[in-house]
């Protein structure tokens, strides 16, 4: 599947120092790079949309995070290998589907193609493997085999649907020095429990070996696609076995990070480390790095309260991307925060300010600048100690020289995505 095209990013003089990140397994600041080896190849995986409400403000925050990142490190003059998939077949793609009386297929095309769109209006470097689930399927089937063979997967009865042939994880089975369940997330087994329940799994399905083990192949059903499975029989793979296996197909093991929202902490990212794992013995990724939720005025932002902010609908309603890609860089990405009209008549703001004063930028202000934003960024992603260096800079007297204008745009542009 083609991503979205690829933007210019300037090249700059001067370079990034080593990006540090918040890493969720360990708790702890972790540099992305060791001292001898700071323009080592980078590697990142950061899952992409179930596409049937793209985009909203929470994935524009997520995916905008990791353009930082991506930038950070080619600012520092690594080469960054980067995947992202697409599940393009899942519970939720297809009850929209069936509500809405459009084929999944159709959904899931439009939708992808509007992600497309909003990444390539807020300024994102597109993966170089962007891949769905289904274009995945012939090389994950193999991979549950031989799960399957090594008593890591099992089979299950019959539910109460009738249907055979539902395959899990065991996760307790699975264990070994590359992963233990609560390597990544760190969570007690009871608020497992609770976010399992709430974020796709089944912890009550009758004959699982364990209430946490996550289905790997999902039998096929009456109404539902389904696909070949050789020897798993026909139906479809399950959510986290996808994102271990493409990760695996197109990544070093481990990679640099793997990045999401905080919501895919457990079971998600957990599971498709364990996934990995359990294969090669090796870990999925160093760090694991999570973006806060982003709620609307005050409230949780959700498809059951209707109150989604689109990046479309703002594009469509005329306001500029740069000036949503500012409203998110001005918080901090682990945290949670509210999109609110005030944020964006505030960045909408900024950048006419950045802008008015760019005309009269001298080149020991670019620079210094530079150097600034260069700092914040290395430090966990300060954007928004970046965007406050830039209103610093704003709010000096106009100088006499413009010597250091495109310097400033250009760099502004390569370090935080923002064109002016």
């Amino acid at each position: 599947m083609h991503a979205w095209k690829n933007p210019e990013v300037p090249q700059v003089v001067g370079s990034a120092p080593i990006l540090e990140l918040f890493n969720t397994a360990t708790g702890n600041l972790q540099a992305t790079a060791s001292a001898d080896a700071a323009k080592a190849d980078a590697s990142m995986y950061v899952c992409g949309i179930t596409p049937y409400d793209a985009t909203h403000m929470g994935h524009a925050s997520t995916y905008v995070t990791f353009d930082l990142v991506h930038r950070t490190w080619l600012d520092s003059g690594r080469s960054v290998a980067y995947s992202q998939n697409i599940t393009d077949v899942d519970d939720p793609l297809l009850e929209r589907a069936e509500a809405t009386g459009v084929d999944w297929r159709d959904l899931a095309e439009e939708q992808v193609q509007l992600f497309r769109d909003d990444m390539e209006a807020l300024n994102v470097i597109p993966p170089q493997n962007y891949i769905g689930a289904v274009e995945s399927i012939s090389w994950l089937v193999p991979v549950v085999e031989q799960l399957l063979e090594s008593d890591l997967a099992y089979k299950v009865p019959a539910g109460p649907d009738g249907v055979e042939g539902d395959i899990y994880f065991d996760t307790y089975a699975a264990q070994n020095d590359a992963w233990k369940l609560g390597s990544v997330s760190n969570y007690d087994r009871e608020t497992m429990l609770g976010f399992f329940a709430e974020r796709g799994g089944d912890p009550q399905r009758v004959g699982k070996r364990d209430s946490l083990d996550p289905l790997l192949w999902r039998a096929a059903r009456e109404g539902e696609p389904s696909w070949d499975g050789a020897k798993l029989g026909t139906g479809r793979p399950g959510w986290h076995i996808e994102c271990s296996v493409i990760a695996r197909k197109t990544l070093p093991a481990p990679f640099t990070v793997q990045g999401g929202g905080s919501d895919l902490i457990f079971p998600h990212h957990e599971f498709s480390a364990a996934h990995a794992a359990a294969g090669d013995h090796h870990e999925l990724a160093q760090t694991y790095v999570h973006t806060g939720m982003v709620g609307l005025d005050g409230e949780k932002m959700s498809k059951s309260l209707g109150n989604l902010v689109l990046v479309s609908k703002l594009r469509a309603a005329g306001v500029e991307p740069v000036a949503i890609r500012a409203v998110l860089l001005s918080q901090h990405y682990r945290t949670d925060w509210f999109w609110t009209d005030d944020l964006l008549a505030t960045a909408q703001e900024r950048v006419a300010s950045w802008r008015e004063r760019l005309e009269t930028t001298s080149q020991h202000e670019a620079t210094t600048l530079l150097d600034s934003i260069r700092s914040h960024m290395a430090n966990d992603l300060d954007a928004p100690g970046a965007l406050d260096a830039i209103d610093q800079w704003a709010a000096q007297p106009a100088g006499t020289s413009n010597d250091g204008a495109q310097l400033l745009r250009e760099g502004i542009d390569a370090l935080l995505g923002l064109k002016l």
